[in-house]
């Protein structure tokens, strides 16, 4: 939503406009300390939200949500209350609700209408109702009822509304702007019936530095209050916490931002999952006009869980409660809508529920794992809440889909055609990227060493392990190597591994060579599931001579079965290698060669050898393109020179199937045989592409077979849903 901030005072005490897209965002909101019923009461959640600036969309609407995550309008996306009617300008923005201690519900709400207003404003509106359906509202006009304090007061933004159960009273803040000064955070205390404040407003909390300071968002947790707000300046701006232990005092800004973008960010709010340590911060990208939502368990460190979120409809500013089965109905009847959906997921345990793919001619795909009975399957559907479904129990997907019968609250009914298919791809469940495999002679089990994905920015710390024994069932081995706790010289970036296992005197090592702060180091073990034990020191932290540009990333180990002889490659815009000595923790002197094959190389080098050739795999283009992908090259050693033949493309996207950027792979051998697979990486489908470049950071591991054609040529992989049999 548009916004324009004006005179916000620089230090020079000069006054300029900051004109500023999306001010106001949409927040969800819920607060712990709110409500005295137990969580287990709650089962669905409402958001409460406006639509934008223009002529009749600066009013209250309703959401309904069944998880926290995934919303859908009420009232076909109208108004559910009259902003003339409740306003003085005849618009209202930012609706925040609150569940009272007394059983009733609060809200308050800018007044403003930006058509005729523009972002001048002095007045909110207070409201009260017992049901969510019925309000009774009342206007403060801030000026006006208190001239004494803020006579020339001409901004008065976002309120939001908290229980202060110290003094058994309702404080409303807010953030106001006077002549002269910024936007700081104020509060004052409403009377019994929400209808007045009691007192003049107080000054709860101001920028340090001397700028705005606006959205704030109290939460309580372990008896700490934290606010969340937004701040400006040149490089004091984003989204900030202060902490105190009073509601109305105290605070004192921690250190650094708590939003998970470079983009300029406003608008935060933070809801608590029902029945979850976990909680919600969002907050409005407005620049790239998208949103950002992000998760936690202390209010301290934020994931970006974007892939997981919907909503029919585009909201600003809004809050979110918890509400009852009851209060649902209430809601459900007295603002009926036509877009609600039937099915919202499938649970049952042999889904892979990230893989759901749902479209809007109501077809459902539901990906099984191996070993699931298709003839009689019970895919254990989750309604919209109110809804009924017909057939009931398992059914037969062995022919084909079934037809669906799911009768709305309403009454109306929808059909869906749900297939269910056996899908072996992606080989682990949840996000992970650039899959180096390993036979192990020492245990006779395969095991994967992935990148851990999901993280934005790839700004995963530790590494995970899992093992198989068939390459389609895979057991989680746990975390090997946590930068944090076990590497010395970095804590960050932790990217593609390699590993190789040798005997040495009778005994098998395992060394784990992996990215690390772009740069790569070196762990060892004597189990290929760890621990792994870090070598104090990263083993490449240069650049090869003659090179420029790029990162030293993407290790690969290969030892030549025709010499013994082991080599590390490496490299992100090169592609360079060095002998390792006996010891396989360092360099042989004077090794060092760059051996790029053309300008497609990106990163991802890959080495194997196979009936007397060599043959050298890598990345094209930019793991966020759709694009990313697979080449090759030969030589008759493994230092080449190398032969790139003139179609050496082994694995791309397959629009149709909806499979993207399907690269930064690793190749295996099943021993005493000519059977090889690629294991590569894809983004997460069906959501990866629509993602945009966050899929590069929503990544899946996929295994499909590699073969090779008569003259050794490797044949150009299809990647697959289905995926391999279980060898």
């Amino acid at each position: 939503m548009d916004k324009i901030y004006n005179l916000i005072k620089m230090q020079n005490n000069n006054w300029f406009k900051l004109k500023r897209l999306g001010f106001f965002s949409l927040v969800f909101m819920m607060f712990s300390c709110a409500s005295s019923e137990p969580e287990k009461e709650f089962s669905n959640y409402l958001f409460a939200y406006f639509t934008g600036n223009g002529p009749g969309e600066e009013a209250v609407h309703y959401a309904l949500s069944p998880d926290g995550y995934n919303f859908y309008a009420l009232n076909n996306n109208e108004p559910i209350l009259k902003s003339e009617a409740i306003s003085t300008s005849g618009g209202v923005r930012d609706p925040h609700i609150l569940r009272g201690e007394d059983g009733s519900f609060y809200m308050v709400l800018t007044d403003l209408y930006v058509p005729e207003m523009g972002w001048n404003n002095t007045a909110m509106v207070l409201l009260k109702s017992k049901d969510l359906v019925k309000w009774e509202s009342t206007v403060i006009d801030i000026p006006s009822t208190f001239p004494e304090n803020f006579a020339d007061v001409n901004r008065v933004w976002a309120p939001q509304v908290i229980y202060d159960d110290q003094k058994d009273k309702y404080l409303v803040y807010f953030s106001m702007l006077q002549p002269g000064s910024y936007d700081k955070i104020y509060y004052a205390y409403a009377n019994e019936d929400f209808t007045a404040f009691e007192a003049a407003p107080e000054q709860l909390f101001y920028n340090p530095n001397k700028m705005a300071s606006i959205d704030g968002d109290i939460i309580k947790k372990d008896g700490k209050f934290h606010l969340f707000y937004k701040t400006e300046g040149e490089e004091d701006k984003g989204i900030k916490v202060a902490v105190s232990d009073s509601l109305t005092s105290g605070y004192e800004p921690l250190a650094g931002y708590v939003d998970q973008t470079d983009e300029a960010v406003e608008g935060s709010g933070v809801f608590k999952l029902v029945g979850s340590d976990k909680y919600i911060l969002m907050y409005d990208v407005y620049m790239e006009g998208s949103y950002q939502f992000t998760e936690s368990t202390d209010l301290k460190n934020f994931e970006v869980v974007d892939q997981q979120i919907s909503m029919n409809f585009h909201p600003r500013h809004g809050s979110v409660i918890p509400i009852t089965k009851e209060e649902t109905q209430r809601l459900l009847d007295a603002f009926p809508s036509d877009d609600l959906p039937g099915i919202l997921s499938a649970n049952a345990q042999e889904i892979k529920s990230n893989n759901i793919v749902k479209d809007e001619e109501q077809k459902i795909y539901l990906p099984v794992k191996e070993g699931t009975d298709l003839t009689a399957f019970n895919p254990d559907f989750e309604l919209f809440p109110g809804s009924t479904i017909l057939p009931k129990g398992p059914q037969n997907f062995q022919e084909g889909p079934v037809k669906y019968t799911v009768t709305l609250p309403e009454g109306k009914e929808k059909i869906y055609s749900v297939n269910v298919e056996l899908a072996n791809n992606p080989v682990l469940e949840g996000y992970y990227a650039d899959p180096e495999i390993l036979y192990s002679n020492k245990t006779g089990k395969y095991y994967l060493y992935p990148t851990s994905d999901g993280f934005t920015g790839w700004s995963g710390t530790y590494f995970k392990t899992f093992s198989s024994e068939d390459l389609v069932n895979w057991k989680d081995e746990g975390v090997i190597l946590d930068l944090e706790k076990d590497v010395s010289w970095t804590s960050r970036n932790a990217w593609a591994p390699t590993i190789a296992e040798k005997e040495i005197n009778g005994v098998y090592k395992y060394f784990y060579y992996f990215t690390a702060a772009q740069k790569i180091g070196v762990a060892v073990s004597d189990h290929p599931t760890g621990p792994f034990e870090d070598s104090g020191k990263p083993l490449i932290d240069f650049k090869p001579e003659g090179v420029e540009g790029g990162q030293e990333i993407d290790p690969d180990v290969f030892t030549d079965p025709q010499t013994g002889k082991s080599y590390l490659y490496w490299g992100n815009g090169y592609m360079a290698v060095a002998e390792l000595n006996e010891d396989m923790i360092s360099l042989k002197e004077g090794s060092i060669k760059v051996m790029t094959p053309d300008a497609t190389f990106r990163e991802g080098v890959e080495v194997f050898f196979r009936n007397g050739t060599y043959y050298f795999l890598w990345s094209e283009n930019d793991t966020r393109s759709p694009n990313y992908r697979v080449r090759y090259a030969t030589a008759a050693s493994p230092l080449g020179p190398l032969n790139i033949p003139e179609d050496n493309l082994v694995i791309q996207k397959d629009e149709a199937q909806e499979i993207y950027a399907t690269g930064h792979n690793s190749v295996l051998n099943i021993p005493r045989t000519d059977d090889w697979y690629i294991i590569y990486h894809r983004f997460t489908r069906p959501k990866g592409k629509a993602m945009g470049e966050a899929a590069g950071f929503h990544r899946e591991v996929s295994i499909d077979k590699l073969k090779f054609g008569d003259n050794g040529e490797i044949i150009q992989v299809q990647p697959s849903l289905k995926g391999i049999d279980p060898i």
